[in-house]
């Protein structure tokens, strides 16, 4: 049993002095209108990570206990299985906020064939690095989601009366690993979002906006 780490958030900029290209003006309002609607998702990592921390503690006070203490086992599973579907409900919102901040992106995409052609080259990789992200946001929901399902899996076994060992083992091995894929993907996501991060600087900075970074 592993706890995932937090996820990485968009930069978020205040505009000081605009730039004298209007569509990049625009630009820059989609922009981080997308990094607002995603603040759902931002403020929510640290519940994540302490409902983990929490179902840590549970995992490690069942295995601590022998098969004739089974009231307090189903007790511990009960409350790891609550956990999991506050998870669920979290992995929920976050969802709808990334979608939410995508559907805005969208709308700063439509506007780059509209740019100055010296600006275009860096807006294409910055949505380019952000559409990305948010295939590898997809692909870590559902590794997420999945890593869930097995952990709940887990507990229901550990109030079975009959449980055996490899059957035990065997539902440890797979939790591990939806873990293990979930941290990859993690990982993914949090490098793509560094390198958004970093193109939209490098956008803002060729278009000479004035932005300062929260």
């Amino acid at each position: 049993m592993k706890k995932i780490s937090f996820l990485f958030i968009l930069a978020a900029c205040i505009l000081v002095a605009c730039s004298g290209d209007s569509v990049a003006n625009k630009m820059y309002e989609h922009l981080e209108k997308s990094v607002e609607l995603e603040q759902p998702f931002a403020e929510q990592q640290e519940s994540f990570a302490d409902l983990e921390e929490k179902e840590q503690e549970v995992y490690n006070q069942i295995i601590e206990l022998s098969s004739d203490q089974m009231d307090e086992i189903t007790d511990l599973s009960e409350q790891a299985i609550t956990n999991i579907n506050e998870r669920r409900e979290l992995l929920k919102k976050e969802k709808e906020s990334i979608d939410a901040g995508e559907k805005e992106f969208s709308k700063a995409k439509e506007l780059v064939k509209d740019l100055e052609d010296d600006l275009q080259g860096t807006a294409e990789k910055m949505v380019k690095a952000m559409e990305e992200r948010y295939a590898s946001y997809e692909n870590l929901n559902k590794a997420y989601q999945s890593s869930l399902d097995e952990d709940q899996k887990l507990y229901e076994l550990f109030t079975k009366e009959e449980l055996t060992e490899e059957e035990l083992r065997s539902q440890i091995d797979k939790v591990n690993q939806t873990y293990e894929e979930v941290i990859q993907l993690n990982e993914t996501f949090n490098k793509q979002t560094d390198t958004y991060n970093e193109l939209k600087k490098q956008f803002y900075e060729e278009t000479e906006m004035n932005v300062v970074y929260e």
